[in-house]
């Protein structure tokens, strides 16, 4: 018989999350009081989240997944692309430290050299091919390159007018990085990576996306965008810019390349002239894009093809510099309790952490006694929540 329990427990909607492991999250680090790498992975099992992306590679957080099953991204960060690009001895060197002394006990899936290196770190675009070819030569040397991928996150502002999608390109001034790059990622079966961010194409057209557009809302049939060449109607800015960036790949002869979104999500605070950084747009943003994902509804130009995506980001970095809203992405705060309740649709009571609105979970009956123990023990411990049996 179903087990009738109060948890005031942020999940991601029972099993709903971690289904065929579509949805991750990133793990930033620029966090006062970070909690401790068994604390994380603790918090993300709880929370049935089996995919992650870290910023690097750091050696008590890879200790820390071990055995757990979690797929992991990791990352060479961009003060290392430079000697990584110069010498296939440091990227051999930098693959047996972090990846061999790792793997497979860690379940690393992807590394990911640099971070929106076109757009951030232009000095340094002429040697991101190398980079990736030298990092592949090394896994390939450790009997790895089956197994893990490499990749590159980019910005979406690579792609130039992205509405239509089907009239999109990539800056042309990055072609001959993007076209051996774009070789190089079909050759081994690697994704295309990109942070697609609504938030800032909204914020940035100055009104003229609206909002219920970049969240995902429901639109009237003639408020949505067509496109003009294809005919396929946009709900929503997201499979705008995925699609773009299909369109992209495709202009320059690649269209077998799978996208991943390796940033996506919104802020839930923002200072005085952040006017749309609130709480419920951000829950409202990534609940709609999570269920989006999970429903594998994929894109108007590939239905029914799932667009893996990790949300920026597990925790509120608090020391980022600029603007408040970049201080605002996380899910949860350092404690592990959540910065808001996700709602998710058809997929069981969403958990308040409100304890005036009390909210009870049925467990299923055929839960995985291990999987409810840890999100008890995480609703007890971390998540410092009083809950009681419901009779």
């Amino acid at each position: 018989m179903a087990a009738l329990l109060l948890l005031f427990l942020f999940l991601f909607a029972s099993s709903a999350l971690s289904q065929d492991s579509l949805i991750g999250v990133n793990i930033g680090t620029e966090v006062t009081n970070m909690p401790s790498p068994t604390q994380v992975v603790a918090l993300l099992k709880s929370q049935n989240i089996n995919r992650v992306r870290l910023y690097d590679a750091d050696r008590s957080m890879l200790l820390a997944f071990a055995h757990t099953g979690v797929q992991v991204i990791i990352s060479v960060p961009n003060d290392q692309l430079l000697g990584i690009s110069q010498s296939n001895a440091t990227a051999a060197n930098w693959v047996t430290r972090n990846v061999a002394a790792y793997y497979p006990a860690t379940n690393i899936t992807t590394i990911a050299v640099g971070s929106e290196v076109l757009t951030s770190l232009t000095n340094a675009a002429s040697v991101l091919v190398s980079a990736l070819k030298y990092i592949q030569a090394a896994l390939v040397t450790a009997n790895l390159d089956r197994q893990i991928k490499v990749s590159t996150p980019h910005s979406s502002t690579i792609i130039l007018d992205s509405f239509p999608p089907s009239q999109a390109f990539f800056n042309k001034t990055w072609d001959p990085v993007i076209v051996p790059l774009l070789k190089f990622l079909q050759s081994t079966g690697s994704p295309l990576l990109l942070n697609v961010y609504p938030y800032f194409d909204y914020v940035q057209s100055n009104g003229v996306i609206p909002l219920d557009y970049a969240l995902f809302q429901p639109l009237q049939a003639n408020k949505e965008a067509v496109d003009a060449n294809t005919l396929l109607h946009y709900t929503n800015v997201f499979d705008a810019i995925v699609d773009a960036a299909y369109f992209a790949m495709s202009y320059l002869n690649f269209t077998n390349i799978p996208i991943v979104v390796t940033e996506s999500g919104w802020p839930s605070k923002g200072g005085p002239s952040e006017h749309d950084a609130t709480v419920e747009n951000a829950n409202t943003y990534n609940s709609n894009l999570i269920q989006h994902v999970i429903n594998k509804t994929g894109t108007p130009k590939h239905p029914g093809t799932a667009v893996t995506t990790y949300i920026y980001e597990l925790y509120n970095e608090d020391t980022r510099p600029g603007p408040v809203s970049e201080k605002n992405w996380g899910l949860f705060y350092t404690n592990g309790t959540p910065v808001y309740t996700l709602r998710l649709a058809g997929a069981g009571a969403i958990l308040a952490n409100d304890t005036t609105n009390q909210t009870f979970c049925i467990a299923k009956e055929k839960v995985d006694r291990k999987m409810l123990q840890a999100a008890l023990d995480w609703a007890c411990g971390p998540g410092k929540v009083d809950y009681s049996p419901f009779y």
